[in-house]
């Protein structure tokens, strides 16, 4: 119900609410907070809740969602949080949000900054000099406004910084002094919208961007590594247009949803890679991860691409750089770079090369057929690889994890769904038909991020009809297992399938090669790993929140029945539900 008390701002707050509204954010998570009385109030009843809140039990699991909701939507989320200890609380969330490169608006009380005007003790121990101290090193940009009238333009660049690619969190810190202030002038709010248009993106220079078009279509045997390029929907069709007219190999990082898994193009571990002589990366960070073979007991890294190959960059490069965090990883020397936006420089990309490829010589067109039929031809060997793999390991239980995939799959393609976060050690991008952009909003980040993304992502599929589905480790949900309540609470499309190993397994299995190199006892491993005795019972505690819950189950042809009961209620109610699958421990 909307309720509006009075027409015009009243309140410091008042002023902060109507701009959040102007900005255009539909909206704002938060743990609650006194430091922020004011914009609460406001928010609600001075904006009649037109910037829905969405009640979390904790700020990282309120900056996560809000970090999903920008991934899946492609549009910025509001997040509020409690002063000083409330930001701390929210700091692994708002990291997360700076590695994956996601708008996130990240607004806090503050103070007040006038000392008499604090409350004994509580005012001060939960105030700092600069409270966007603890998190600069890792957001685009912070501030704490110092007058009401600075806070429409500077909640306006706030905005502008967040959403300009390469994109990420900010900071605004709101004294409570000014939410809680009566107004004693008009505050002139006309000028938001200019104030707050997002400038335009980043072009590439035109004579360089040929450049490295000529080098791609010259090559014989050309790779394409993708990384946040598909945050572009429309990059998802344009690479495979680009892939199919020069005849490129394609290996999609994961980060975002950048092409089709089953295109015959794609060529993730085919062997493709150590064979190519031109290495193209597109607006790829970790130029590494994915063209390094690890041997993780000795720390040993080599390099998978030929050493005589071209190597062609293109995206934003050194841009945004953070002199704190060394997530831009190890730096490979380039023989072009252009520093672009792939959301412009792609389709220009496209376009050169059309141009080029149409004057090809019989010859070369022959090449490129040649070399098209003989990437799809490893592409089909690599997913039969993986066929065998899966049946092998079919009849385990507790349940595989190919098994578990796949048996997801049986009853998920029958559906409009979207995978959040985790593709359970990759099996679902070996198994699933990942055939549109929206599919997937990209991988999780690790332990702790995976819940609170996925009930943002299932946000922004609320009312689309499209089924949700999380493959949601135990590890992840032990630690944020309040994250729950959420998804009942505001009715989330929500399919979670427990991929239940009952461990901490990524650490167990270091604890494995170690025991292996230095002749301790492996049957140790578990010490300090294992989720279990007791063991979590996970549908319990999701029906305790009012989810529709089975398990746990380890027969694995009791799954997909389960998982269907499932779909299909989330599908006929919208609300959440839950399967407890337990797995072997990989």
């Amino acid at each position: 119900m909307k309720y509006a008390p009075y027409d015009s701002p009243t309140w410091g707050s008042d002023v902060m609410a109507e701009v959040v509204r102007g900005l255009g954010y539909k909206y704002v998570s938060l743990n609650p907070g006194s430091s922020f009385r004011g914009l609460h109030d406001s928010l609600v009843n001075y904006c009649g809740n037109d910037v829905e809140m969405i009640e979390c039990p904790h700020e990282k699991i309120a900056v996560a969602l809000a970090h999903g909701y920008a991934k899946a939507s492609g549009e910025p989320m509001a997040v509020i949080l409690h002063d000083l200890v409330g930001l701390l609380h929210g700091t692994m969330g708002v990291y997360y949000a700076y590695l994956d490169r996601v708008p996130v608006m990240i607004m806090g009380g503050s103070g007040p900054f006038v000392q008499d005007h604090r409350r004994p003790n509580i005012d001060w121990i939960h105030s700092a000099n600069v409270q966007g101290e603890a998190v600069r090193a890792y957001t685009k940009w912070d501030h704490e406004p110092r007058s009401i009238n600075s806070v429409p333009s500077i909640m306006a660049r706030a905005h502008r910084v967040a959403v300009s690619e390469p994109a990420g969190p900010v900071y605004v810190a709101l004294d409570a002094g000014l939410q809680e202030s009566e107004l004693d002038h008009p505050v002139d709010l006309s000028g938001l919208s200019k104030l707050s248009k997002v400038p335009s993106s980043v072009g590439p220079d035109p004579e360089v961007l040929k450049a490295l078009a000529v080098k791609l279509c010259e090559a014989s045997r050309p790779i394409l590594i993708v990384g946040h390029a598909g945050r572009d929907p429309k990059a998802f069709y344009q690479l495979i247009e680009l892939a199919e007219q020069v005849g490129i190999g394609v290996i999609d990082t994961g980060i975002r949803l950048s092409f089709p898994n089953q295109h015959p193009l794609e060529s993730t571990d085919s062997g493709a890679l150590e064979k190519t002589d031109c290495l193209f990366f597109l607006d790829v960070k970790d130029m590494g991860k994915a063209t390094q073979k690890l041997e993780s007991i000795t720390r040993t890294v080599v390099s998978r691409i030929p050493s005589d190959a071209t190597i062609l960059d293109l995206g934003f490069n050194d841009l945004g750089l953070s002199s704190w965090s060394e997530d831009y990883a190890e730096l490979l020397p380039v023989d072009i770079q252009v520093t672009a936006d792939t959301a412009v420089a792609l389709p220009m990309l496209l376009e050169m090369c059309k141009n080029l490829v149409s004057s090809d010589s019989s010859e070369v067109a022959k090449r490129r057929e040649a070399y098209k039929a003989e990437l799809t031809e490893m592409h089909n060997a690599i997913w039969e690889k993986w066929r065998e793999e899966a049946n092998a390991s079919r009849s385990m239980s507790p349940v595989s994890t190919s098994r578990l995939a796949s048996e997801v799959w049986e009853v998920v393609r029958d559906f409009d769904w979207v995978l959040t976060a985790n593709t359970v050690a990759h099996w679902a991008k070996r198994i699933w038909d990942f055939n549109k952009p929206y599919r997937h909003p990209g991988v999780h980040l690790g332990t702790a991020t995976q819940i609170g993304i996925s009930l943002g992502v299932a946000l922004a599929h609320k009312g689309t009809g499209r089924l949700v589905v999380d493959l949601q480790p135990d590890g992840d949900l032990m630690f944020d297992a309040g994250a729950l309540w959420v998804a009942a609470k505001y009715e989330l499309p929500l399919l979670v399938v427990m991929f239940n190993n009952r461990a901490y397994y990524n650490d167990w299995e270091h604890q494995e090669r170690l025991a292996k190199q230095r002749g301790t006892p492996k049957e140790r491993a578990n010490i300090g790993m294992e989720i279990d005795g007791p063991a979590p019972d996970f549908a319990a505690l999701a029906r305790s929140f009012s989810w529709w819950a089975e398990g746990p189950i380890t027969d694995p042809n009791l799954v997909q029945d389960a998982v269907r009961r499932a779909a299909e209620w989330v599908t006929s109610t919208g609300k959440p539900a839950l399967v407890d699958v337990i797995c072997q421990p990989k």
